[in-house]
């Protein structure tokens, strides 16, 4: 990894350092937090289908969505396929959270640009929207580039 993305891993990590740390002032933690994306993301999942998604034991699984749904950021609903099993959903207090995940971290990138002049800040942005262009059409071809780099045998 070359000096700048190294640079960027650096900065990335301190923000969610900053994001899990306010969270956890709301209650979530980190876990929680991946937990809640994976049900957002799909609705109505069982919980054998986050343990697959997370990898985590049976055990934990159930403690963190009886959790959640204390908490009052997932329901459960019957699974009209199997009368045992049941299907969880985010409900709107954990929409809500997503959108108070995106602003801590917008604050905080907000800050850490404070100390650039215009100019510098218009560069800045030009940059990073050419790799985030470069990355989005990557991740919709399904990574090949990335894949073969990642894949190569070492030496390569």
């Amino acid at each position: 990894m070359d000096k700048t993305a190294r640079q960027i891993t650096k900065i990335a990590r301190e923000v969610s350092k900053f994001t899990a740390r306010s969270l956890k002032a709301e209650g979530i933690g980190a876990a929680e937090l991946d937990f809640i994306h994976v049900v957002r993301k799909n609705p109505g999942i069982t919980q054998a289908g986050i343990r697959s998604v997370l990898g985590i034991d049976k055990g934990a699984c159930a403690r963190r969505a009886a959790n959640l749904e204390q908490k009052g950021y997932l329901i459960r609903t019957p699974d009209p396929e199997d009368k045992r099993a049941r299907r969880l959903s985010a409900t709107a207090k954990a929409e809500a959270l997503k959108q108070s995940k995106a602003a801590i971290e917008a604050e905080a990138y907000a800050w850490l640009l404070e100390e650039f002049s215009e100019a510098e800040s218009e560069a800045f942005t030009g940059l990073l929207n050419r790799l985030y262009l470069r990355c989005k059409a990557e991740s919709k071809a399904g990574f090949p580039h990335l894949n073969q780099r990642v894949n190569a045998p070492a030496g390569d």
